[in-house]
């Protein structure tokens, strides 16, 4: 466009947010389906002469638009029957809401789904693989997960799998689809512009919610633009405060939320809230850019998870150990320059979260214990490696099971089989552990948070490992607090997190209050004592 009048110019940028505001003379558009629309759409009003050329690629732009809008209605219908795919292997077959994720995905070229944990988002991205057009593809995943994606890749189609080794790019050997893990992408950023990879899937996509800051950011970035279609999988896309889904939104569709000086304006009542999750919510709903369906969605009926908070004694000696350090640390954070306040704040949260844990881990072991001897599975939940180191002295009899950040692949594998397969009750793990992983819902229905996380969902994530398809049994979730220490702060917190994924991830949704049911662990209680009394 040329020539525009200065009240139409200011118009048109207040409508099309990628236009420079400083910009003056000459705009120019992609020519894109989006734009063909909005442009048309803005002609109505203020008409401007044409070559006939280019009005029909406008006009063709737009009837393609419309045209796209339509199928993506039609896909969403409740009586929507997806498309067949082939390359599956014998028995195995693509789900109606999987393959409705699929067509989806095909028709908008990007989706971020954030089904229910076990409602089979590896299945549903595997099924968009079998898609001619998507091939070669690439699926970006956490390290402990690479094995688990090659395997049900590999059970359940017919496609080809190349696990990536190392961070220095080499020759690709022939295969349909190439696994990643995060921390392996900076170093192969140099070989993702050339478009080789059709399409690309990030799981757990809440690992890019810090954008481009990151190196591994910057690299996704670069896989994701040369891409024709591109998969976000997360049940929990934000972790934190809701403006974290303008980053993972860069990744899919870097369009539909605008420039951050536009989604801040418009969404963002601080840099890190948003004022109205529900409606942002339901815009990313509206855009078809988010797709998430719950298992009653799907007619899975899962019982409600027993949430079961309790409330323990801690050591008031461990906390009372670092007094001194904590106070110096709470007077510069509050009174110190801006870089003595950041520094003293981090330091004063992993003290007084760490000494909480050690003071309250022998405690935790003791309730964890009525549990292992009545012979019920328990995941024990952690952060911290002096915590865990009490509970394998106080548990030692019980010969548990390590999934944190000090094993290797191989090990955490071992201790999966071991759990799984019955050679041990007490599988202890890492907080930040439990995306993704999968089959221990065969086994156990209990989990024992021993320590807090910053985040609601990583809590969501990892109860959501247990209540699963395979789950015969109830799953109950117990959180054992104290009153001093990191943990009054961290639940207040958690509730103002909570309220801003919530929102955006389920707009309108009527949740019941979760139901809390102590009748089980009050009996195993007392065949605990009553065992004691025998002996």
């Amino acid at each position: 466009m040329s020539d525009i009048p200065p009240h139409v110019a200011i118009r048109l940028k207040q409508l099309f947010p990628r236009v420079p505001k400083h910009q003056t003379g000459t705009f120019s558009f992609p020519n894109d389906r989006q734009h063909c629309a909005d442009l048309s759409w803005f002609l109505q009003r203020y008409p401007m002469a044409m070559t006939l050329d280019d009005q029909l690629s406008l006009d063709g732009g737009r009837a393609q638009y419309e045209q796209s809008q339509a199928e993506m209605e039609q896909i969403l219908r409740p009586d929507y029957r997806p498309n067949e795919r082939s390359g599956l292997q014998p028995g195995q077959v693509v789900r109606l809401y999987q393959g409705q994720a699929v067509d989806l995905c095909l028709a908008r070229n990007a989706l971020l789904l954030g089904d229910d944990v076990g409602l089979g988002k590896t299945y549903t991205t595997a099924a968009l693989l079998l898609e001619p057009g998507a091939l070669p593809a690439a699926v970006v995943m956490q390290t402990h997960l690479q094995d688990q994606w090659r395997e049900k890749i590999e059970a359940f189609t017919t496609l080809k799998v190349h696990k990536i080794k190392g961070t220095k790019p080499y020759e690709l050997p022939p295969a349909d689809v190439y696994l990643y893990r995060y921390s392996q992408l900076l170093g192969w950023i140099d070989t993702f512009g050339d478009g080789f990879f059709k399409a690309v899937a990030f799981d757990e996509i809440q690992e890019l919610r810090r954008g481009t800051e990151s190196g591994k950011g910057e690299a996704a970035k670069a896989l994701a633009s040369a891409a024709v279609y591109r998969l976000g999988l997360s049940a929990t896309p934000i972790y934190n405060y809701g403006a974290e889904i303008w980053n993972v939104m860069q990744f899919l569709d870097d369009a539909v939320l605008g420039s951050w000086y536009d989604f801040a304006r418009e969404w963002l009542k601080d840099d890190r809230q948003v004022a109205d999750p529900e409606a942002l919510g339901s815009y990313l709903r509206e855009q078809n850019i988010m797709l998430r369906r719950t298992k009653r969605d799907v007619g899975q009926q899962m019982p409600a998870i027993n949430t079961i908070v309790e409330h323990i004694d801690s050591d008031d000696d461990a906390l009372a150990s670092i007094d001194d350090l904590a106070r110096q640390l709470a007077l510069k954070t509050t009174t110190g320059s801006f870089m003595e306040r950041g520094r003293a704040g981090r330091e004063l949260d992993l003290l007084v979260r760490h000494a909480t844990g050690v003071a309250k881990a022998k405690n935790v072991a003791r309730y964890a214990r009525i549990l292992l001897e009545a012979d019920m599975p328990v995941l024990l939940m952690g952060w911290h490696r002096d915590v865990y180191d009490i509970w394998l002295r106080e548990l030692a009899e019980y010969r548990p099971a390590m999934y944190t950040g000090s094993e290797s692949d191989a090990q955490k594998r071992e201790s999966k089989r071991r759990l799984v397969e019955g050679e041990t009750n007490l599988f202890i793990m890492s907080l930040r552990s439990g995306a993704g992983l999968d089959d221990l819902q065969h086994r156990c229905s209990t989990v024992i948070f021993g320590e807090l996380d910053w985040s609601p969902q990583v809590h969501e994530q990892i109860i959501g490992r247990l209540d699963r398809e395979g789950q015969l049994e109830q799953v109950t979730a117990i959180y054992l607090n104290t009153d001093q220490g990191s943990d009054p702060p961290m639940v207040e917190v958690l509730g103002v997190k909570a309220s801003q994924s919530t929102g955006i991830v389920d707009p309108g949704r009527q949740f019941a209050a979760r139901h809390s049911d102590k009748t089980r662990i009050q009996a195993l209680a007392e065949r605990f004592l009553a065992s004691r009394k025998a002996a």
